[in-house]
């Protein structure tokens, strides 16, 4: 039956960002909070930033109005009764997790902040500022509390590690977040994964959450598809790591009598083309003698349309690799050690493969010219 307040969820979300996505676009033209184009990006004319603020208070609303809603029902013997007996007895455990919104909600604020500060300057913050913000906001939550175990005692490890975790993920969905619809799919077909991971374990608190935050992106994305109408900017590309950084914190993957202790990597698998894309282009980078940090057209989409594919197509492909890639991950937790070799190897396979098509595409293409 819990499946009747996902559906809930989502619908309550996804309109709440379908209604919030234009009037920030207004807000965006009308203070000027413009994307510029240049030589690295693919857009011709100015767009509208700030999309990333409206998922963000789609997302922050859709919690604060429910736990509103459930308040009200709980302290009402009558309303009470209209809820059913499988969804009433359920809400208990899930009340004693709530306090986990607090710090979903005090990182995430700070990290949309730093990304908005760069959307509204129109100048490019330096890397290492966004990187040494990231780092910040890390410590912060490993300081509150959401920290990796990885069946370590130890907490200094488990700090080290997370912080590692959402530094990686945050900055990749900000690189990744270079072609219209791009960061947004990626992140509403990995959060569709996660969503499905945490209900089948029954972690009800972090799959609704996810539900929520598909809910967000999915209303986002109505505008943001090519050609899109309006930018989700840093506010949103950081904002998007770090909640899907932090929701596979908070949730488990690998539960006491699993056959091995592979399912821990679900998240590496599922998250993979963000980070794909993330160490291709350094490497990239570093071969040609480029500064890390400057921003190009090395990007894995932008790759693909130099092979011959447009944006849409581009766009398409990497969501395929994304749910190729993530579903074959879900499987981790049913299969032997043999079975979670296989699988990962699969993965590093087709990046490989991807990898090489790519430089015998380029190789073809400049034959041509």
């Amino acid at each position: 039956m819990w499946i009747i307040i996902y559906f809930y969820l989502f619908i309550f979300s996804f309109i709440l960002s379908l209604v919030l996505t234009p009037l920030f676009r207004r807000i965006a033209l009308r203070l000027k909070v413009l994307d510029i184009p240049s030589a690295r990006k693919v857009h011709i004319l100015p767009k509208p930033l700030l999309g990333g603020v409206a998922f963000y208070f789609s997302f922050i609303l859709t919690i604060l109005l429910n736990l509103i809603f459930l308040k009200i029902f709980w302290n009402s013997s009558h309303l009470i009764q209209l809820i059913p007996s499988s969804i009433l007895g359920k809400i208990p455990p899930l009340q004693r997790e709530i306090h986990k919104i607090l710090p979903i909600v005090f990182g995430g604020t700070l990290i949309m902040l730093v990304g908005l500060i760069d959307d509204i300057k129109g100048k490019r913050m330096q890397a290492s500022v966004k990187i040494i913000s990231s780092i910040l906001v890390a410590l912060f939550m490993v300081f509150l509390g959401v920290r990796i175990t990885l069946f370590t005692p130890n907490p200094f490890w488990g700090g080290v590690l997370t912080v590692i975790w959402m530094v990686l993920i945050m900055n990749s969905f900000n690189l990744l977040d270079n072609m219209d619809g791009l960061a947004g799919g990626v992140a509403l077909v990995a959060t569709f994964i996660f969503a499905g991971i945490t209900s089948f374990h029954c972690q009800l608190f972090t799959s609704s959450m996810l539900i929520i935050f598909a809910g967000c992106i999915a209303g986002f994305l109505i505008f943001n598809w090519h050609p899109a109408s309006i930018f989700m900017g840093d506010a949103g590309s950081m904002w998007i790591g770090f909640m899907l950084a932090t929701l596979t914190i908070l949730s488990t993957f690998y539960s006491e009598g699993q056959k091995t202790l592979f399912p821990v990597v679900m998240p590496i698998l599922i998250l993979g083309v963000p980070i794909f894309d993330t160490v291709s282009v350094m490497l990239i980078r570093l071969v040609r003698k480029k500064p890390l940090f400057v921003g190009d057209k090395n990007h894995f989409s932008h790759r693909l349309v130099q092979l011959g594919m447009t944006q849409r197509r581009a766009v398409a492909f990497i969501y395929l690799v994304t749910f190729c890639i993530g579903i074959n991950a879900t499987l981790l937790s049913t299969v032997g050690r043999l079975g979670a070799m296989v699988i990962l190897l699969q993965a590093v396979v087709i990046f490989i493969i991807i990898a090489l098509l790519e430089y015998t595409g380029r190789k073809s293409v400049g034959k041509i010219r």
